[in-house]
């Protein structure tokens, strides 16, 4: 038996969230249902933006936010490019269940952000270090228009087209599992 991972096409409504770059509407739901995270575990939203403003199914209580711009207070303020943090939770060991990164897709997108162009992390390092800090068999989304290369070992979960109306760029949501032993 061979494994394939999960493919479809999410065609969604256009974001309720008036931030550029904000979640289309509905897609934080599935992609919480995707990373395989109940309503009540924490997932770690990087380059989170105003997604504590998300109106619909998808935010949960425990999750939290990190991002460079203080003015969104964000739960972590810092520089993903370098680091991310580690989960407060005593009990999960400093592992999160669930990461979902939505960096600025490009350097133009970049220069709508505090961060700018110059502080745009790489994809790649990005899905590599949030691997690093998400529990064994915890899952890491990104909403990119880039299919990031993981980490040898890694599971490729689920790849989803995003489309937001007509005339509009497609994304990717990609879904990476991290391995039982790193």
């Amino acid at each position: 038996m061979t494994y394939r991972p999960i493919c479809d096409v999410w065609l969604l409504a256009r974001s309720k969230v008036p931030y550029y770059g904000a979640f289309p509407a509905g897609f934080l739901g599935r992609a919480r249902d995707l990373l395989g995270v109940g309503p009540e575990e924490a997932v770690l939203h990087v380059c989170s933006g105003r997604v504590k403003d998300y109106p619909y199914r998808g935010l949960g209580p425990r999750d939290q936010t990190v991002d460079w711009d203080v003015s969104l207070a964000p739960d972590f303020v810092m520089d993903v490019r370098t680091d991310l943090p580690r989960n407060p939770d005593m009990a999960s060991d400093g592992d999160w269940p669930a990461l979902l990164i939505d960096r600025p897709y490009t350097a133009d997108d970049a220069e709508h952000y505090a961060a700018g162009r110059k502080r745009l992390p790489n994809i790649h390092e990005l899905l590599t270090r949030g691997l690093a800090i998400t529990r064994p068999h915890g899952r890491v989304g990104i909403l990119d228009y880039v299919i990031p290369r993981p980490p040898r070992g890694t599971r490729f979960v689920a790849c989803v087209g995003i489309v937001v109306g007509f005339g509009n760029r497609g994304r990717f949501f990609t879904v990476f599992e991290r391995p039982s032993n790193p």
